[in-house]
């Protein structure tokens, strides 16, 4: 094969990606078009070489990572060379699963091939273990070859079991290859058969809910039983453990990040949170009715000022002062999402400390 005169001849190939539609093709050069799809078209270089040109530099690459991966397997065509936007490769001889079940059967010997397809999928790194049965060619000695494998390392949507398959084996074949899968595989197949349930479930709510139209004036009138900004006290305890809350989460991810024992961070935000709250506390003492007038936010026209709200209370989620929904209570992790383990230890070691300083105070008194 000549590379310099397949450089020209790429030139002269132009391939344009259209909306939901194959490819729209401008072919100057000497090659005969094999076919297209949706992301190139197919000429013939030889009789055992073609070279496949797309209509942009992302597809081209995926697809042959996506064939690079495969290339110690039987199952892809052999690869040759690539551009900025072709690939050139060993043609795909033999008839597609589409032609060849229209007049012959699915056997349990065909079944156990596609099984094995998926299974190579997973092997090499496939994010989709799936394909359409018209890209899939069975070879004159019974083996089976795939092609188009760009999609199956990226998609939108990956299923977790075969849909595009199945779906594309239509419903006589589908349920002839899924009783083979359930003699061979059992539990694979109990598997896929959740999968396909689920999706029937999923369709069913669906159409339920899209005909559907909200009382909007209903829902209006009762979510306000989910306002807190009405009542003071309550206003600014969930505003409290919602600061407090985002300090120890910011501090924890920054002393974490500088390879700190997560104990040890919590102990120190512990102790620099009470010293706020001692702090505010010496400037506010109990009885005064207002921090100076100073609104909840702005736009509020309903606050004077936040009143005699604390009466004891403390943060909201802090240990030894815990509302129930609380992230940081007994029991429960440091903040939501994180890997560490629970505080009871920590907690109960600061409970007794804490104890210890009280009766030390007293004395002293």
């Amino acid at each position: 094969m000549n590379i310099q005169n397949l450089e020209q001849w790429m030139k002269n190939i132009k391939v344009t990606n259209m909306v939901n539609a194959d490819v729209e093709v401008v072919n100057n050069s000497p090659l005969v078009m094999m076919g297209k799809g949706r992301q190139g078209a197919v000429f013939q270089l030889t009789n055992d070489i073609c070279v496949k040109v797309f209509g942009n530099t992302e597809d081209c690459d995926r697809e042959y990572y996506a064939l690079s991966l495969g290339q110690q397997t039987t199952l892809f065509p052999k690869l040759y060379g690539k551009g900025p936007l072709y690939i050139v490769m060993e043609i795909i001889q033999g008839v597609d699963l589409r032609e060849y079940l229209q007049s012959q059967p699915l056997t349990k010997a065909l079944s156990a091939k596609l099984i094995e397809m998926l299974i190579t999928f997973k092997k090499i790194g496939y994010e989709r273990i799936d394909h359409h049965k018209r890209q899939i060619y069975l070879q004159p000695d019974g083996s089976l070859k795939v092609i188009d494998v760009a999609r199956t390392i990226w998609r939108d949507r990956v299923y977790p079991y075969p849909r595009k398959l199945l779906t594309s084996l239509g419903e006589e074949n589908k349920a002839i290859f899924l009783s083979h899968v359930q003699e061979m595989a059992p539990e694979l197949y109990s598997e896929w058969l959740h999968y396909i349930r689920m999706e029937e479930i999923s369709r069913q709510i669906t159409a339920l809910l899209l005909p559907q139209e909200p009382d909007k004036n209903k829902i209006k009138n009762i979510s306000n039983t989910l306002l807190t900004t009405a009542d003071e006290k309550n206003y600014v305890t969930k505003l409290q453990g919602l600061v407090h809350k985002v300090f120890k989460e910011e501090w924890v991810k920054a002393m974490l990040a500088r390879g700190v024992d997560p104990e040890a961070v919590m102990a120190k935000i512990d102790e620099h949170w009470d010293q706020l709250e001692q702090n505010f506390a010496e400037r506010h003492p109990e009885g005064e009715s207002s921090y100076g007038g100073v609104k909840r936010f702005e736009g509020d026209q309903h606050s004077k000022g936040d009143r005699e709200y604390r009466e004891g209370k403390r943060f909201e989620g802090d240990s030894g002062r815990r509302s129930k929904g609380a992230k940081g209570g007994k029991g429960g992790r440091h903040f939501a999402g994180d890997r560490y383990e629970n505080r009871d230890r920590y907690d109960e070691k600061r409970d007794k400390k804490k104890d210890k300083k009280k009766d030390k105070d007293k004395k002293g008194r």
